[in-house]
């Protein structure tokens, strides 16, 4: 073999291995890396801030006292749309008896959700978490995930899936102040 050839050799070899290190590390870090624990009944909410259509803040810790529906949603998640008209039902009853509704957005524009809200006729504060962190933070899979935050900040029930307005209501009256 000549020198030229083996040089060739080396660094087709050099170049081999670098990328079975890239695979390794990507199978590696999607299975383990960066995952949070996942969250279950009974645990502190973790606290997190983010900001409505309107600019305003809504802080999780700032609705201590009350109980909290967090839903966590997307424009393009059917399910969600059969949801938010029942969500809004309901809150209009529960609003007034401590029980507030956080709907998180999952990282779409401004735009897209203030039309969809408009549309739908939303009153309930409509965050978004352009970042993902929030959804990162509560480990959410799939749309629609809804958890319930007691008065105390404790999360009492994790639904996946489309709710009912039965369900809702159940749900809301749980976490209702007493």
């Amino acid at each position: 073999m000549t020198v030229k050839k083996k040089k060739r050799s080396y660094v087709r070899a050099a170049i081999l291995l670098v990328m079975a290190g890239a695979i390794v590390f990507t199978i590696y870090n999607s299975f383990a890396g960066g995952k949070s624990e996942l969250l279950q009944v009974g645990d502190e909410a973790p606290d997190f801030a983010l900001v409505d259509l309107e600019g305003k803040k809504h802080q999780l810790s700032d609705y201590q006292g009350q109980g909290v529906f967090v839903n966590f949603w997307g424009t393009w998640c059917k399910p969600c749309e059969k949801e938010f008209p029942l969500m809004e039902n309901q809150y209009q009853v529960y609003k007034d008896q401590g029980v507030q509704i956080l709907a998180v957005n999952i990282a779409q524009s401004d735009y897209e959700v203030r039309q969809y809200a408009e549309q739908r006729d939303l009153t309930f504060p409509i965050v978004i978490d352009k970042t993902k962190s929030v959804m990162e933070a509560y480990n959410i899979r799939p749309l629609p995930t809804t958890l319930l935050v007691n008065p105390e900040g404790k999360i009492t029930k994790i639904i996946t899936g489309e709710m009912s307005e039965e369900d809702i209501a159940s749900y809301m009256e749980e976490i209702k102040p007493e």
